[in-house]
Protein backbone atom coordinates (compact mmCIF):
# COMPACT_ATOMS: atom_id res chain seq x y z
CA UNK A 1 0.00 0.00 0.00
CA UNK A 2 1.14 3.76 -0.69
CA UNK A 3 2.13 5.74 2.61
CA UNK A 4 -0.97 7.89 2.55
CA UNK A 5 -3.19 4.74 3.49
CA UNK A 6 -1.00 3.02 6.23
CA UNK A 7 0.36 2.82 9.54
CA UNK A 8 4.09 2.13 10.43
CA UNK A 9 2.81 -0.85 12.68
CA UNK A 10 1.16 -2.93 10.69
CA UNK A 11 3.35 -1.94 7.62
CA UNK A 12 6.42 -3.45 9.42
CA UNK A 13 5.10 -6.59 9.60
CA UNK A 14 4.75 -7.25 5.96
CA UNK A 15 8.84 -5.69 5.39
CA UNK A 16 11.43 -7.71 3.86
CA UNK A 17 13.22 -7.52 7.65
CA UNK A 18 10.27 -8.96 9.23
CA UNK A 19 10.00 -11.33 6.94
CA UNK A 20 13.68 -12.63 6.85
CA UNK A 21 13.68 -12.48 10.83
CA UNK A 22 10.66 -14.96 10.72
CA UNK A 23 11.95 -17.44 8.45
CA UNK A 24 15.63 -17.36 10.55
CA UNK A 25 13.62 -18.08 13.49
CA UNK A 26 11.21 -21.23 11.86
CA UNK A 27 14.65 -22.78 10.76
CA UNK A 28 16.52 -22.31 14.04
CA UNK A 29 13.99 -23.42 16.15
CA UNK A 30 13.38 -26.46 13.52
CA UNK A 31 17.16 -26.97 14.16
CA UNK A 32 16.39 -27.10 18.02
CA UNK A 33 14.34 -29.93 17.87
CA UNK A 34 16.27 -31.62 15.69
CA UNK A 35 19.16 -31.39 17.94
CA UNK A 36 16.36 -32.32 20.87
CA UNK A 37 15.69 -35.39 18.49
CA UNK A 38 18.93 -36.25 18.30
CA UNK A 39 18.63 -36.25 14.33
CA UNK A 40 21.24 -33.28 13.83
CA UNK A 41 24.43 -31.92 16.62
CA UNK A 42 23.42 -29.75 19.00
CA UNK A 43 26.34 -28.10 18.30
CA UNK A 44 25.31 -26.98 14.64
CA UNK A 45 22.02 -25.82 16.43
CA UNK A 46 23.90 -23.87 18.60
CA UNK A 47 25.52 -22.29 15.81
CA UNK A 48 22.53 -21.38 14.05
CA UNK A 49 21.49 -19.71 16.97
CA UNK A 50 24.40 -17.37 16.79
CA UNK A 51 22.87 -15.40 14.15
CA UNK A 52 19.87 -14.44 15.95
CA UNK A 53 21.30 -10.67 16.44
CA UNK A 54 22.25 -10.61 12.49
CA UNK A 55 20.44 -7.79 9.99
CA UNK A 56 20.13 -9.96 7.46
CA UNK A 57 21.01 -7.85 4.14
CA UNK A 58 17.72 -7.85 2.14
CA UNK A 59 19.89 -6.34 -0.97
CA UNK A 60 22.00 -9.59 -0.54
CA UNK A 61 18.97 -11.82 -0.58
CA UNK A 62 17.42 -10.11 -3.88
CA UNK A 63 21.20 -10.13 -5.19
CA UNK A 64 21.39 -14.49 -4.49
CA UNK A 65 18.16 -14.81 -5.57
CA UNK A 66 19.18 -12.76 -9.08
CA UNK A 67 20.72 -15.82 -9.63
CA UNK A 68 19.01 -19.34 -8.17
CA UNK A 69 15.51 -17.87 -8.86
CA UNK A 70 14.41 -18.88 -5.40
CA UNK A 71 13.46 -16.50 -2.57
CA UNK A 72 13.81 -19.69 -0.04
CA UNK A 73 17.06 -20.91 -1.15
CA UNK A 74 18.68 -17.25 -1.54
CA UNK A 75 17.85 -16.56 2.03
CA UNK A 76 19.42 -20.41 3.02
CA UNK A 77 22.67 -19.22 1.09
CA UNK A 78 23.01 -15.77 2.91
CA UNK A 79 21.95 -17.47 6.30
CA UNK A 80 25.11 -19.90 5.47
CA UNK A 81 27.12 -16.83 4.86
CA UNK A 82 26.64 -15.89 8.73
CA UNK A 83 26.73 -19.41 10.15
CA UNK A 84 29.49 -21.07 8.07
CA UNK A 85 28.87 -23.34 5.41
CA UNK A 86 29.36 -26.21 7.67
CA UNK A 87 28.07 -25.15 10.32
CA UNK A 88 24.65 -24.39 8.27
CA UNK A 89 24.68 -27.28 6.74
CA UNK A 90 21.86 -29.04 8.74
CA UNK A 91 19.48 -25.97 8.35
CA UNK A 92 16.40 -27.30 6.40
CA UNK A 93 16.55 -30.50 7.02
CA UNK A 94 14.24 -32.58 5.59
CA UNK A 95 11.75 -29.12 5.12
CA UNK A 96 10.53 -27.48 2.00
CA UNK A 97 9.61 -24.40 1.26
CA UNK A 98 6.06 -24.06 1.64
CA UNK A 99 6.92 -24.97 5.85
CA UNK A 100 9.03 -21.41 5.76
CA UNK A 101 6.52 -19.63 3.58
CA UNK A 102 2.63 -20.70 5.05
CA UNK A 103 4.19 -20.60 8.08
CA UNK A 104 5.62 -17.02 8.30
CA UNK A 105 2.65 -16.22 6.27
CA UNK A 106 0.74 -17.88 9.16
CA UNK A 107 2.45 -15.38 11.42
CA UNK A 108 2.42 -12.49 9.97
CA UNK A 109 -1.16 -12.59 9.66
CA UNK A 110 -1.89 -13.51 13.63
CA UNK A 111 -0.10 -10.41 14.12
CA UNK A 112 -1.71 -8.08 11.66
CA UNK A 113 -4.84 -9.35 13.38
CA UNK A 114 -4.02 -8.70 16.66
CA UNK A 115 -3.72 -5.29 15.66
CA UNK A 116 -6.90 -5.03 13.94
CA UNK A 117 -8.30 -6.67 17.21
CA UNK A 118 -7.10 -3.67 18.99
CA UNK A 119 -8.20 -1.09 16.38
CA UNK A 120 -11.99 -2.95 16.71
CA UNK A 121 -11.82 -1.93 20.25
CA UNK A 122 -10.95 1.45 19.69
CA UNK A 123 -13.55 2.01 17.35
CA UNK A 124 -16.18 0.12 20.07
CA UNK A 125 -15.34 2.06 22.17
CA UNK A 126 -15.71 5.73 20.42
CA UNK A 127 -18.87 4.45 19.12
CA UNK A 128 -20.21 3.41 22.57
CA UNK A 129 -19.53 7.30 24.08
CA UNK A 130 -21.02 8.67 20.78
CA UNK A 131 -24.36 6.34 21.75
CA UNK A 132 -24.81 7.31 25.21
CA UNK A 133 -24.06 10.83 24.65
CA UNK A 134 -27.01 10.53 22.43
CA UNK A 135 -29.29 8.30 23.56
CA UNK A 136 -32.36 10.87 23.51
CA UNK A 137 -30.73 12.92 20.71
CA UNK A 138 -34.08 12.23 18.47
CA UNK A 139 -34.08 12.17 14.46
CA UNK A 140 -36.06 10.82 11.99
CA UNK A 141 -35.11 7.41 11.09
CA UNK A 142 -35.71 6.32 7.23
CA UNK A 143 -36.32 3.74 4.83
CA UNK A 144 -35.62 3.81 0.98
CA UNK A 145 -34.13 7.39 1.79
CA UNK A 146 -37.70 8.69 2.98
CA UNK A 147 -38.90 9.46 6.10
CA UNK A 148 -40.25 6.80 8.24
CA UNK A 149 -40.44 7.32 12.19
CA UNK A 150 -38.42 8.78 15.11
CA UNK A 151 -35.66 6.92 16.29
CA UNK A 152 -32.63 8.24 18.18
CA UNK A 153 -28.96 9.09 17.11
CA UNK A 154 -28.21 7.07 19.99
CA UNK A 155 -29.97 4.17 18.47
CA UNK A 156 -27.92 4.97 15.58
CA UNK A 157 -24.56 4.62 17.29
CA UNK A 158 -25.66 1.79 18.85
CA UNK A 159 -26.98 -0.76 16.31
CA UNK A 160 -23.53 0.46 14.35
CA UNK A 161 -21.64 -0.67 17.87
CA UNK A 162 -23.81 -3.99 17.99
CA UNK A 163 -22.33 -4.47 14.02
CA UNK A 164 -18.54 -3.70 14.92
CA UNK A 165 -19.29 -5.85 17.78
CA UNK A 166 -20.40 -8.81 15.86
CA UNK A 167 -17.00 -8.03 13.47
CA UNK A 168 -14.56 -8.06 16.65
CA UNK A 169 -16.08 -11.84 17.13
CA UNK A 170 -15.42 -12.22 13.23
CA UNK A 171 -11.57 -11.03 14.07
CA UNK A 172 -10.86 -13.85 16.44
CA UNK A 173 -12.16 -16.14 14.90
CA UNK A 174 -10.63 -15.16 11.26
CA UNK A 175 -6.63 -15.14 13.90
CA UNK A 176 -7.99 -18.58 15.53
CA UNK A 177 -8.63 -19.89 11.80
CA UNK A 178 -5.48 -18.98 10.20
CA UNK A 179 -3.03 -19.25 13.57
CA UNK A 180 -1.92 -22.66 12.10
CA UNK A 181 1.80 -23.80 10.84
CA UNK A 182 3.16 -26.90 9.12
CA UNK A 183 6.41 -28.20 9.09
CA UNK A 184 5.60 -31.29 7.51
CA UNK A 185 8.16 -31.46 4.61
CA UNK A 186 7.60 -32.56 0.77
CA UNK A 187 3.76 -33.40 0.51
CA UNK A 188 3.36 -33.37 4.23
CA UNK A 189 4.62 -36.97 5.07
CA UNK A 190 6.48 -36.38 7.69
CA UNK A 191 8.66 -38.67 5.89
CA UNK A 192 11.85 -36.85 5.95
CA UNK A 193 11.47 -34.63 8.95
CA UNK A 194 9.51 -35.56 12.46
CA UNK A 195 6.42 -34.51 13.23
CA UNK A 196 7.96 -33.36 16.91
CA UNK A 197 9.36 -30.62 14.87
CA UNK A 198 6.61 -29.01 13.68
CA UNK A 199 4.76 -29.36 17.17
CA UNK A 200 8.20 -27.15 18.97
CA UNK A 201 8.14 -24.98 16.30
CA UNK A 202 4.87 -23.88 16.00
CA UNK A 203 4.87 -23.54 20.18
CA UNK A 204 7.60 -21.09 19.78
CA UNK A 205 5.66 -19.15 16.97
CA UNK A 206 2.10 -19.37 19.06
CA UNK A 207 0.72 -21.24 16.58
CA UNK A 208 -1.48 -24.73 16.42
CA UNK A 209 0.15 -28.02 14.31
CA UNK A 210 -1.77 -28.42 11.14
CA UNK A 211 -3.77 -31.19 11.66
CA UNK A 212 -2.93 -32.08 8.11
CA UNK A 213 -0.93 -30.48 5.40
CA UNK A 214 0.01 -31.48 2.00
CA UNK A 215 3.01 -29.60 0.81
CA UNK A 216 1.11 -25.98 1.85
CA UNK A 217 -1.35 -25.35 4.47
CA UNK A 218 -4.92 -25.70 3.39
CA UNK A 219 -6.45 -22.23 1.93
CA UNK A 220 -10.00 -22.53 2.77
CA UNK A 221 -8.35 -20.96 6.16
CA UNK A 222 -6.86 -17.94 4.38
CA UNK A 223 -10.42 -17.72 2.70
CA UNK A 224 -12.11 -17.37 5.33
CA UNK A 225 -9.54 -15.08 6.79
CA UNK A 226 -9.97 -12.50 3.92
CA UNK A 227 -13.56 -13.30 3.79
CA UNK A 228 -13.96 -11.99 7.04
CA UNK A 229 -11.73 -8.56 6.83
CA UNK A 230 -14.26 -8.44 3.41
CA UNK A 231 -17.25 -8.11 5.93
CA UNK A 232 -15.80 -5.85 8.47
CA UNK A 233 -14.84 -3.48 5.06
CA UNK A 234 -18.23 -3.46 4.74
CA UNK A 235 -19.71 -2.52 7.30
CA UNK A 236 -16.95 0.47 7.68
CA UNK A 237 -18.61 1.51 4.64
CA UNK A 238 -22.39 0.93 6.30
CA UNK A 239 -21.39 3.67 8.82
CA UNK A 240 -19.37 6.04 6.23
CA UNK A 241 -22.67 5.97 4.03
CA UNK A 242 -24.83 7.31 6.74
CA UNK A 243 -22.27 10.16 8.13
CA UNK A 244 -22.64 11.21 4.36
CA UNK A 245 -25.98 11.33 3.90
CA UNK A 246 -26.02 13.27 7.14
CA UNK A 247 -23.80 15.27 5.67
CA UNK A 248 -25.24 16.51 2.50
CA UNK A 249 -26.67 20.07 2.26
CA UNK A 250 -30.25 19.74 2.37
CA UNK A 251 -29.88 17.77 5.45
CA UNK A 252 -26.76 18.61 7.58
CA UNK A 253 -27.52 16.66 11.14
CA UNK A 254 -24.00 15.92 11.05
CA UNK A 255 -20.70 16.48 9.65
CA UNK A 256 -16.89 15.23 9.78
CA UNK A 257 -14.73 17.70 12.06
CA UNK A 258 -13.88 20.84 10.15
CA UNK A 259 -10.49 21.33 11.24
CA UNK A 260 -8.63 25.50 11.43
CA UNK A 261 -7.02 25.99 8.25
CA UNK A 262 -8.81 22.80 6.35
CA UNK A 263 -9.69 23.77 3.05
CA UNK A 264 -12.75 21.81 1.09
CA UNK A 265 -12.43 22.66 -2.03
CA UNK A 266 -10.16 24.34 -4.69
CA UNK A 267 -12.89 26.57 -6.39
CA UNK A 268 -15.47 26.87 -3.75
CA UNK A 269 -14.05 28.43 -0.66
CA UNK A 270 -17.47 27.33 1.36
CA UNK A 271 -17.23 23.69 0.78
CA UNK A 272 -17.29 21.50 3.30
CA UNK A 273 -16.83 18.00 2.31
CA UNK A 274 -17.52 14.47 3.77
CA UNK A 275 -13.65 13.40 2.63
CA UNK A 276 -13.23 11.14 5.19
CA UNK A 277 -15.96 8.63 5.02
CA UNK A 278 -15.95 8.64 0.90
CA UNK A 279 -12.79 8.04 1.38
CA UNK A 280 -13.58 4.98 4.10
CA UNK A 281 -15.98 3.90 1.30
CA UNK A 282 -13.09 3.28 -1.26
CA UNK A 283 -10.72 1.68 0.98
CA UNK A 284 -13.94 -0.78 1.80
CA UNK A 285 -13.56 -1.77 -1.87
CA UNK A 286 -10.10 -2.07 -2.05
CA UNK A 287 -10.44 -5.22 1.01
CA UNK A 288 -13.24 -6.64 0.02
CA UNK A 289 -11.39 -7.14 -3.41
CA UNK A 290 -9.24 -9.64 -1.87
CA UNK A 291 -11.95 -11.60 -1.03
CA UNK A 292 -12.79 -13.77 -4.47
CA UNK A 293 -8.85 -14.31 -5.03
CA UNK A 294 -8.62 -15.39 -1.33
CA UNK A 295 -11.51 -18.18 -2.44
CA UNK A 296 -10.49 -18.98 -6.14
CA UNK A 297 -6.88 -19.75 -3.81
CA UNK A 298 -8.50 -22.71 -2.25
CA UNK A 299 -8.52 -24.84 -5.53
CA UNK A 300 -4.53 -25.90 -6.22
CA UNK A 301 -3.16 -29.14 -7.52
CA UNK A 302 -2.78 -32.25 -6.03
CA UNK A 303 -0.55 -31.32 -2.90
CA UNK A 304 1.32 -28.11 -4.01
CA UNK A 305 1.71 -25.68 -6.80
CA UNK A 306 2.06 -21.63 -6.60
CA UNK A 307 -1.02 -20.21 -8.28
CA UNK A 308 -1.54 -18.66 -4.69
CA UNK A 309 1.57 -17.40 -4.17
CA UNK A 310 1.34 -13.97 -5.99
CA UNK A 311 -2.12 -13.54 -4.86
CA UNK A 312 -1.02 -13.47 -0.90
CA UNK A 313 1.95 -11.46 -1.91
CA UNK A 314 -0.53 -9.03 -2.74
CA UNK A 315 -3.43 -9.53 -0.68
CA UNK A 316 -1.77 -10.24 2.74
CA UNK A 317 -0.36 -6.83 3.35
CA UNK A 318 -2.28 -4.91 1.58
CA UNK A 319 -5.89 -5.77 2.48
CA UNK A 320 -4.57 -5.42 6.64
CA UNK A 321 -2.76 -2.36 6.30
CA UNK A 322 -5.64 -1.05 4.41
CA UNK A 323 -8.01 -2.36 6.79
CA UNK A 324 -5.98 -0.94 9.76
CA UNK A 325 -5.99 2.51 8.46
CA UNK A 326 -9.75 2.36 7.75
CA UNK A 327 -10.44 1.40 11.32
CA UNK A 328 -8.09 4.00 12.89
CA UNK A 329 -9.63 6.60 10.24
CA UNK A 330 -13.55 5.32 11.44
CA UNK A 331 -12.77 5.93 14.78
CA UNK A 332 -11.28 9.23 14.63
CA UNK A 333 -14.36 10.33 12.42
CA UNK A 334 -16.77 8.61 15.12
CA UNK A 335 -14.81 10.72 17.73
CA UNK A 336 -14.83 13.84 16.34
CA UNK A 337 -18.80 13.95 14.77
CA UNK A 338 -19.93 16.92 14.63
CA UNK A 339 -23.91 16.37 15.24
CA UNK A 340 -26.23 19.04 15.29
CA UNK A 341 -29.49 17.94 17.23
CA UNK A 342 -31.89 21.00 16.06
CA UNK A 343 -31.66 20.05 12.79
CA UNK A 344 -32.69 16.38 12.62
CA UNK A 345 -35.50 18.57 14.99
CA UNK A 346 -36.49 20.54 11.62
CA UNK A 347 -35.87 17.50 9.09
CA UNK A 348 -38.55 15.42 10.96
CA UNK A 349 -40.91 18.58 11.06
CA UNK A 350 -40.09 19.12 7.65
CA UNK A 351 -43.40 17.20 6.80
CA UNK A 352 -45.46 18.39 9.71
CA UNK A 353 -46.50 15.16 11.78
CA UNK A 354 -46.58 12.92 8.75
CA UNK A 355 -43.74 10.84 10.21
CA UNK A 356 -47.19 10.16 12.83
CA UNK A 357 -49.20 7.96 10.55
CA UNK A 358 -49.15 4.91 11.56
CA UNK A 359 -49.73 5.52 14.99
CA UNK A 360 -53.12 7.05 13.91
CA UNK A 361 -53.45 4.08 11.35
CA UNK A 362 -53.11 1.90 14.26
CA UNK A 363 -55.59 4.11 16.63
CA UNK A 364 -58.00 3.86 13.54
CA UNK A 365 -58.03 -0.07 13.61
CA UNK A 366 -58.36 -0.36 17.38
CA UNK A 367 -61.42 1.94 17.11
CA UNK A 368 -63.08 -0.79 15.33
CA UNK A 369 -62.07 0.20 11.29
CA UNK A 370 -61.21 -2.09 9.07
CA UNK A 371 -57.45 -1.61 7.86
CA UNK A 372 -58.48 -1.39 4.77
CA UNK A 373 -60.50 1.70 5.54
CA UNK A 374 -58.24 2.99 8.06
CA UNK A 375 -55.08 2.90 5.49
CA UNK A 376 -57.29 5.12 2.96
CA UNK A 377 -58.11 7.55 6.15
CA UNK A 378 -54.96 7.85 7.04
CA UNK A 379 -53.37 8.08 3.18
CA UNK A 380 -56.04 10.77 2.01
CA UNK A 381 -55.20 13.23 4.58
CA UNK A 382 -50.80 12.00 4.39
CA UNK A 383 -51.15 12.87 0.77
CA UNK A 384 -52.43 16.24 1.30
CA UNK A 385 -49.13 17.02 3.32
CA UNK A 386 -47.04 15.70 0.47
CA UNK A 387 -48.71 17.41 -2.03
CA UNK A 388 -49.72 20.39 -0.44
CA UNK A 389 -47.68 21.38 2.37
CA UNK A 390 -50.70 21.18 4.90
CA UNK A 391 -50.30 20.17 8.47
CA UNK A 392 -51.41 16.18 8.93
CA UNK A 393 -52.54 16.70 12.44
CA UNK A 394 -54.92 19.42 11.66
CA UNK A 395 -56.18 17.64 8.64
CA UNK A 396 -56.99 14.64 10.55
CA UNK A 397 -58.75 16.62 12.94
CA UNK A 398 -61.11 18.35 10.35
CA UNK A 399 -61.78 14.53 8.75
CA UNK A 400 -65.02 14.20 9.72
CA UNK A 401 -64.71 10.42 9.15
CA UNK A 402 -61.74 10.01 10.71
CA UNK A 403 -63.26 11.59 14.16
CA UNK A 404 -65.95 9.25 13.90
CA UNK A 405 -63.41 6.78 14.95
CA UNK A 406 -61.37 8.77 17.35
CA UNK A 407 -61.69 11.84 19.76
CA UNK A 408 -59.96 15.12 19.06
CA UNK A 409 -57.27 14.25 21.96
CA UNK A 410 -56.82 11.10 20.88
CA UNK A 411 -55.25 12.15 17.74
CA UNK A 412 -53.55 14.85 19.54
CA UNK A 413 -52.19 12.10 22.13
CA UNK A 414 -50.58 10.23 18.54
CA UNK A 415 -48.31 13.01 17.73
CA UNK A 416 -46.35 12.28 20.96
CA UNK A 417 -42.58 11.99 20.27
CA UNK A 418 -42.30 9.71 23.94
CA UNK A 419 -44.00 7.43 22.42
CA UNK A 420 -40.95 6.38 19.31
CA UNK A 421 -38.53 6.10 22.38
CA UNK A 422 -40.06 4.46 24.92
CA UNK A 423 -37.90 1.25 24.24
CA UNK A 424 -34.62 2.85 23.94
CA UNK A 425 -33.20 1.85 27.31
CA UNK A 426 -34.57 -1.73 26.65
CA UNK A 427 -31.98 -1.64 23.07
CA UNK A 428 -29.61 -0.12 25.18
CA UNK A 429 -29.33 -2.73 27.52
CA UNK A 430 -29.36 -5.50 24.71
CA UNK A 431 -26.42 -4.19 22.56
CA UNK A 432 -23.73 -3.10 26.31
CA UNK A 433 -25.75 -5.28 29.01
CA UNK A 434 -27.98 -3.53 31.85
CA UNK A 435 -24.47 -2.12 33.33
Amino acid sequence: MIPRYSRPEMVDIWSPETKFRIWYEIEAHACDAMADLGVIPRANAEAVWKAKDVEFDVARIDEIEAVTKHDVIAFLTHLAEHVGSDQARFVHQGMTSSDVLDTCFNVQLVRATDILIADMKGLLAALKRRAYEHKDTVRIGRSHGIHAEPTTMGLTFARFYAEMDRNLNRLEKARYEIATGAISGAVGTFANIDPAVEEHVCKKLGLEPEPISTQVIPRDRHAAFFAALGVVASSIENVAIEIRHMQRTEVLEAEEFFSAGQKGSSAMPHKRNPVLTENLTGLARLVRMAVVPAMENVALWHERDISHSSVERNIGPDTTITLDFALSRLTNVIDKLVIYPDNMLANMNKFRGLVMSQRVLLALTQAGVSREDAYKLVQRNAMKVWEQGKDFKTELLADADVLKALSAEEIEEKFDIGYHTKHVDTIFARVFGKD
